[in-house]
């Protein structure tokens, strides 16, 4: 059972009546990114994967350890 015009101009009214003008474009916007990543999930398809390095090629952060020659306060004598 195919939607005809009349059908779809409906659904845009109602649609445009329980948003309002105002949140639409949010809603189509937001609606639009959703279905994106859905794509993307399914064919697998990632921007951020090819961002990434394989393991094999990152390279180690040194881990940076502070020595402070300060004493504490309650060890200092006055």
């Amino acid at each position: 059972m195919p939607f005809g015009p009349l059908e779809i101009g409906i659904i845009l009214l109602i649609v445009l009546v329980i948003f309002g003008p105002k949140r639409l474009p949010d809603l189509g916007r937001s609606l639009g990114s959703g279905m994106k990543e859905f794509k993307d999930s399914v064919t697998g398809d990632s921007k951020s994967d090819d961002k990434e390095l394989p393991a094999s090629e990152k390279k180690a952060e040194p881990v940076r350890t502070e020595k402070s020659d300060a004493t504490p306060a309650s060890r200092q004598s006055s």
